[in-house]
This record gives C-alpha cells, structure tokens and sequence, in this order.
C-alpha cells in the first residue's frame, strides 16, 4: 500500500472513531501532498511523499523552538502533538552507529579522503538515507570522517 493511500485510510478511520486531532494533521499532510503535485503538476511516489512529510516535522520541530523561546508552552505542545502524528508515517530512524557504518560504506564505494569529498558522498548517501536520518547529523558525521 503506498503512503498516500495509506494517509487516505487512515484520515477514513480518524473520521469514524472521532479523532480530531489525528484527522486534522493527516489532513494537513494530505493537503500539503495535494499542494506539491498541483504546483508540479505530478504525481508523487512514496519518497517524494516521505519528502513532503519530513519538510512537516522540520517546520513543526522549529515552530517548537520558537514557541518555547516566546516561553509559550502551550502552543509547543500543540506542535510536538502534531509531531507524534506525522512521524507514524515516517520510517523508523537510524540509530548514529547505522549511519556511521553507511558512511564508511560510502567511503569505500566512492573512494573520497578530503572534505573536498564531501558533495560526492552526500550524492550517494542521501538517496539510501532519506527519511531514515537527520541529513543535518549525516553531513556532520561526514565531515568528521573526512577530517579526521
């Protein structure tokens, strides 16, 4: 079952048992997939769907932070909420040992040795990582590596 029909079912199953508050943010989530293949004109796969659904969880983790530096808690939590109801969807994330060993796959696969390596090895891990990790804490694990 792809990701979207997978969000439709359960939008479905949200209306029947009353759960406001998961039919809300799967609506969300399903308006802002609408949104993308409306303005692109395509129909998304599952990884462009997982795209749009992580760029969700990233603007909610930084509204979190914003509102908790305003000192409105009541407004991050409505926002970690929504979190916990996005990432259902989302693969489970890897733990920064997996990553580690990803990217010391990648190393060895593309034969990178300086930092000037770097762009050449996020081409090939972020396409096997997408959605299982923090790109942000990869490209940091990376130029470690490199660096060391």
């Amino acid at each position: 079952m792809s990701l979207k029909q997978r969000l439709t079912d359960d939008m479905k199953a949200a209306m029947k048992s009353g759960d406001k508050h998961s039919l809300g943010v799967i609506r969300l989530a399903n308006a802002a997939i609408k949104q993308k293949e409306v303005d692109e004109r395509i129909e998304l796969d599952d990884a462009q769907v997982l795209a749009v659904l992580e760029k969700m969880v990233k603007q909610r983790r930084d509204s979190v932070s914003q509102y908790e530096a305003a000192g409105r808690e009541d407004l991050a939590a409505v926002e970690r909420d929504e979190i916990v109801v996005v990432e259902r969807y989302l693969p489970a994330k890897l733990d920064e040992a997996s990553i580690l060993a990803a990217i010391d796959a990648a190393i060895a696969e593309t034969g990178a040795a300086s930092p000037a390596d770097i762009g050449k090895l996020m081409g090939v891990l972020k396409p096997k990582l997408a959605g299982q990790a923090d790109m942000g804490l990869v490209s940091k694990l990376v130029k470690q590596r490199l660096s060391a």
